[in-house]
């Protein structure tokens, strides 16, 4: 197959452009599949805050399973997610929602609070 503009021409052979195309194909890919197959082992939890108090304020996970936790900030003011244990903190906006996700821990307990309303946003997470 030849590629012409004007001045020049391309000679490419059409088996090198398929080569070419799936090798890309494939580079871009591989990552989607590895991290598809390796969340499939991970664990889904959601937590609301309504009223500045987080439900549920007592979770259970079992050890080295990792999670993804998903919180909806019901209350129309912003929120900061926290836990100095586990090592994460995010602000949530009011009436938005978002995702943290923690690597397998190991067996205990874990404190998360609302740093923006220390008083009534508290919970934990026990490991077992």
């Amino acid at each position: 197959m030849v590629f012409r503009s004007p001045g020049r021409s391309f000679a490419f052979p059409r088996k090198s452009l398929v080569f070419a195309g799936a090798a890309a194909f494939g580079f871009l890919c591989a990552p989607h599949v590895v991290a598809t197959a390796s969340a499939s082992d991970e664990m889904e939890i959601e937590i609301s805050i309504k009223d500045h108090k987080f439900e549920p304020a007592a979770i259970k996970l079992p050890t080295g399973k990792r999670v993804k936790i998903s919180v909806k900030n019901l209350d129309p003011t912003p929120e900061e997610f926290e836990s100095s244990d586990i090592g994460f903190e995010k602000v949530i906006a009011g009436n938005s929602e978002a995702t943290i996700r923690v690597k397998p821990l190991q067996p205990g307990t874990y404190i998360y609070f609302g740093e923006f309303h220390m008083d009534t946003a508290l919970g934990h997470i026990v490991v077992e």
